[in-house]
């Protein structure tokens, strides 16, 4: 498809379609709206040379890579490439194993998918940005949304330096503090736990690596009786800490504090390899509505919802948000008399998918930070008869991420 003819943003009266926000579920939507034939401008309030800390989510699904597949051929075989497939889940509970699996080492396929890629977001962000050139997408960059006025027939945007855009349909893909969301005073539904984790970015020791494996440690001993999962990504690993109520952040969130505790956990050499720490509340927050009350505004991924992110939840359940967002305005531009249940039809589903997510995350967190004494001795009990009972292990092993559901746009996958 040659996409040399198309009108830029400002040879357009009204354009087609506009996406608010360039992180990886913005580019998604960008990609699955020219998948459709659709000239797409997207705005994003950073500068083209912004600067993205951190591995922030790093495990894309197996469903997300055949959707990124689907909307942009190739894209998925670029992320299983540059990314890491582990072949070992570890479940510690305190010093001991309960639970180990490893898998044989699968040869690329065609037309087969691995069960995930790991690598940080900001290159999965890379390369989706590089699949958005390719495909024509046009960026409004250092472009912040002030404001956006919906109204039946389409919505008008104004950003802070004086840009003005008229838009068929507005799919608002910027973040947690969704400025999209607030313009139509769409509120967002839950609780905060008042309870933080310290995420740390490390870098790998190349010439003497640790395995290639995902760890869970339920109450590390050297932690103060701390959970701690590591999960490696291309390059290196990230460290996820769950710190007690009452935990001071400057005791183990600054970066001398987490040198201290790294080094417990995977060796001194690893202390003086820190890439990125950052620290994190729990959310659970569903917005009300997933668009607006003329249905021109719809809202993804992070504008919509914001999960813990055991499970993985986050960028994958927003890319099949995005997908799913572009089908729905590809139908009500193709057939305008459709336009309300296309529109409809996508705010339910998306929103029935983000509320089993955060139900999910919330079961997970309950046996994270269980609030009951009997949770504790049943994990102590599990990890006790584990050596006998294979299900314990099994259980303590699945317990963490939440439990999963077999549509592929709902799925939460499984560390």
């Amino acid at each position: 498809m040659s996409h040399t003819s198309e009108p830029t943003a400002a040879e357009h009266g009204t354009l087609p379609v506009v996406v608010v926000g360039a992180g990886p579920v913005g580019l998604t939507a960008a990609l699955a709206l020219r998948s459709h034939g659709l000239p797409v401008t997207v705005l994003e309030a950073e500068p083209e040379d912004r600067v993205r800390p951190g591995s922030r989510a790093l495990f894309v699904h197996r469903e997300s890579l055949d959707l990124l597949g689907r909307i942009s051929p190739g894209l998925d075989r670029t992320l299983i490439d540059n990314g890491v497939i582990w072949p070992t889940r570890r479940t510690v509970y305190r010093s001991r194993t309960v639970f180990a699996r490893s898998y044989p080492a699968q040869p690329a396929r065609p037309g087969v998918t691995p069960p995930f890629t790991s690598l940080r977001q900001i290159e999965t962000e890379r390369h989706l940005l590089a699949a958005c050139r390719a495909a024509g997408v046009e960026f409004l960059w250092g472009a912040e949304l002030l404001d956006l006025r919906s109204h039946p027939d389409g919505a008008e945007l104004t950003c802070a330096d004086g840009t003005e855009l008229s838009a068929r349909y507005v799919i608002g893909a910027d973040g947690a503090r969704s400025q999209v969301r607030r313009s139509q005073d769409i509120t967002m539904e839950g609780e905060r736990s008042e309870a933080f984790h310290v995420v740390v970015d490390i870098e790998e020791d190349q010439a003497d690596p640790l395995p290639l494996e995902r760890v869970f440690i339920y109450e590390h001993p050297e932690l103060g009786h701390r959970s701690v999962m590591r999960v490696p990504f291309a390059g290196g690993f990230q460290l996820d800490l769950q710190c007690k109520d009452g935990d001071r952040p400057e005791d183990w969130a600054d970066e001398e504090a987490a040198r201290s505790w790294v080094a417990k956990v995977v060796g001194a050499k690893y202390a003086d390899r820190l890439l990125w720490v950052s620290r994190y509340h729990f959310l659970h927050v569903v917005a009300e509505n997933f668009t607006d009350a003329n249905r021109r505004v719809l809202l993804v991924g992070e504008a919509s919802h914001l999960f813990p992110p055991f499970g993985a939840r986050g960028m994958n359940s927003g890319i099949a948000d995005s997908v799913a967002a572009a089908e729905a305005v590809a139908q009500a531009l193709a057939d305008p008399g459709r336009h309300l249940a296309a529109i409809d039809a996508f705010a339910d589903s998306r929103k029935a998918a983000a509320r089993f997510n955060s139900e999910a995350a919330r079961t997970a967190l309950a046996h994270l930070r269980p609030r009951r004494r009997i949770t504790r001795l049943r994990q102590a009990a599990g990890a006790a008869l584990s050596p006998l009972v294979g299900s314990c292990g099994e259980w303590l092993e699945r317990a963490p991420y939440g439990p999963r559901t077999g549509a592929p746009t709902n799925r939460a996958g499984r560390y």
